[in-house]
């Protein structure tokens, strides 16, 4: 007998307040851009206010690559908890983890994480992909 297979990956392993705010923004951003059209469209109308016109687009256009890599290569299903729950779940958690340290320009252990999100192959690109989005992000004023 098999038994069930479980996917710790929305485990609750804290809360969303306990991050900085390129982490919260990284899983706030996560959850709605999962969340279907009208809330992808919050994303992008969000990017543009902070960051412009053009760097808005610029911003969303890598923001969305990272999510469709993660979602196409993905090593499984990378679970997220509703748009307003308190908790931070796994996957959510590597995510921010992820994108905090690629922002912060530490590639090798940016690649690192990358690697718990996505096939080994992926997750070069997915690094260079998300660095360009996180700077744009936190040279923003309001980030």
């Amino acid at each position: 007998m098999n038994a069930p297979v479980r996917n710790r990956g929305g485990a609750p392993v804290g809360f969303v307040s306990e991050l900085d705010s390129v982490e919260a923004a990284a899983v706030l951003y996560l959850r709605l851009w999962s969340d279907g059209p009208n809330a992808k469209e919050r994303v992008a109308d969000d990017f543009v206010a902070r960051l412009g016109a053009d760097a808005g687009r610029h911003a969303l256009h890598n923001f969305e690559d990272l999510c469709r890599l993660c979602i196409h290569y993905g090593r499984r299903p990378l679970m997220r908890h509703h748009v307003t729950c308190k908790c931070l779940g796994a996957d959510e958690a590597c995510f921010a983890n992820f994108v905090a340290t690629a922002g912060e320009g530490l590639r090798e252990d940016a690649v690192m994480i990358a690697t718990v999100l996505v096939r080994p192959d992926v997750a070069l690109p997915l690094t260079d992909l998300e660095r360009v989005a996180v700077f744009e992000i936190q040279d923003s004023p309001d980030a």
